[in-house]
């Protein structure tokens, strides 16, 4: 079968590997679908590994399942699945309660999936059945979308729900790419709030109105934009995508008094965290990430309600390396996904 494997710091290849095979409690899944995220980019573009090569990329996976190892339901065979990819130790409270992302061990083990481990990028994986969660009927390249850029930014919009049940409540989403126009939809389908979203680019703002922003501007438009959405009162939550020094300078300006910032970008940004500093007194700072388990079922069946939709570039597996540089260049509109041939 073919993979797109990590196969030294800063290096990535198509190779050639033989069929895998279910062992006790796992599947074998056609892979129907497998997402391409940021988080690829920075582990290609680490200077050092960030975990022992080779192992296969792509922790966004929607698939069929084909085969089934002894102990694992075999009337799974034939229902289209997606994969919760987090990684954890399986023995610490959180992993027992599916909560594999907070795992305790976090900082000594993979990510997930794809992200230290054999991912989704190829013809075929084997996982655990318990990591399955079913998406028959949903288009493959939506419901692998879901599993972390859907599941990141439900967790990340969750999270706040007590900011965004606020009368009156605005909230901003800086960076309409993958996860921020999954975050405008989710936002609109759970809560109340104006959501304002901010975007350098043009075709980004037009997807953030078509997901239901009702307010889409340019970054040097949001503090105004804000004013007028809040009566002057500031965002009650600011959601930033990016978390670039720009982006990340320009959101503690955006809040309201005891409003809360959450971080989901990974672009390298540093914010100073100080009394008084750069955010508004009381203000509270998350970092989610990813999901928990039962967080991506639920993603799943709001997707299943028509109240989220993932908005896809597909690219053929073979075509990986000009996603990658798609993605890269900002080019991409909405989640890139590869699609096996």
């Amino acid at each position: 079968m073919h993979a797109y494997r990590m196969t030294a710091a800063g290096t990535a290849r198509m190779v050639e590997l033989p069929a895998p095979r279910p062992g006790p409690g796992q599947v074998l899944l056609q892979v129907r679908a497998a997402g391409i995220c940021h988080s690829d980019l920075h582990v290609l573009d680490a200077p050092a590994a960030m975990w022992e090569p080779p192992f296969t990329l792509g922790h966004e996976i929607c698939g069929t399942v084909t085969a089934t190892g002894d102990g694992a339901d075999p009337e799974l065979v034939g229902r289209q699945v997606v994969v919760h990819a987090p990684y954890g130790c399986g023995e610490c409270s959180r992993c027992r309660a599916g909560a594999t992302n907070d795992c305790d061990r976090r900082r000594s083990l993979p990510a997930g999936l794809g992200l230290g481990v054999d991912g989704g990028m190829a013809d075929e994986i084997v996982v655990d059945a318990a990591r399955l969660v079913g998406a028959d009927g949903l288009d493959p390249a939506e419901a692998a979308a879901l599993t972390d850029a859907g599941l990141t930014s439900y967790r990340a919009v969750t999270g706040s729900a007590a900011h965004l049940a606020e009368p009156g409540a605005v909230a901003v989403v800086i960076g309409v790419g993958g996860l921020g126009h999954m975050a405008i939809g989710i936002l609109r389908a759970r809560t109340g709030a104006h959501v304002v979203a901010v975007d350098t680019r043009e075709e980004a703002l037009e997807l953030a109105r078509a997901c239901g922003a009702q307010t889409a501007c340019r970054p040097d438009e949001a503090a105004a934009a804000v004013a007028s959405a809040s009566e002057g009162r500031g965002a009650d939550v600011v959601l930033d995508f990016v978390a670039a020094q720009a982006t990340l300078d320009g959101a503690g300006p955006l809040l309201r008094i005891a409003g809360e910032l959450v971080l989901v970008g990974g672009a390298g940004g540093v914010l100073a965290v100080r009394k008084p500093g750069p955010l508004p007194s009381g203000a509270s700072l998350r970092l989610p990430f990813w999901g928990s388990y039962d967080e991506l079922v639920e993603t799943v069946a709001l997707a299943r309600q028509g109240g989220i939709r993932a908005r896809t570039t597909t690219y053929p597996l073979s075509e990986v390396t000009r996603a990658l540089e798609d993605l890269r260049a900002g080019r991409v509109l909405g989640r890139a996904v590869l699609v096996p041939e």
